[in-house]
């Protein structure tokens, strides 16, 4: 397989997930580094189609937890975020420009796509 294939591959691998969708559409969204609870709490409003004041403790501390053990891990491998566990602060990575115009388009385009697509 040839590197851009692969990268590709991964790519959509890491994207594959609509948790991790959500974290970089979110980030999208921003001018600045984000806290890790803000964020969760928008992911977890959003996994749940609900308000982010509206979450309640226990999927709260759910997401919190797959958050920090499984998708940003992935994300900041892949580049997509930088993320500082001393500050608790996540912002986008050296990858992330890479992502970018995909990001916009299923924005641009989110009527036409399946459900569960942020």
């Amino acid at each position: 397989m040839t590197e851009s294939t692969e990268r590709v591959t991964n790519t959509f691998r890491t994207l594959a997930d609509p948790i991790r969708r959500y974290v970089l559409g979110y980030l999208a969204e921003q001018e600045t580094q984000v806290r890790f609870d803000p964020l969760t709490a928008r992911v977890a409003a959003w996994h749940t189609d609900s308000d982010p004041n509206a979450v309640d403790d226990a999927t709260f501390t759910e997401m919190r937890t797959t958050l920090y053990h499984v998708h940003l891990p992935k994300l900041a491998e892949a580049g997509y975020i930088a993320w500082d566990r001393d500050t608790n602060t996540i912002r986008r990575g050296p990858n992330f420009d890479e992502i970018g115009s995909l990001l916009r388009l299923m924005a641009d385009h989110e009527d036409k796509l399946p459900a569960g697509w942020p």
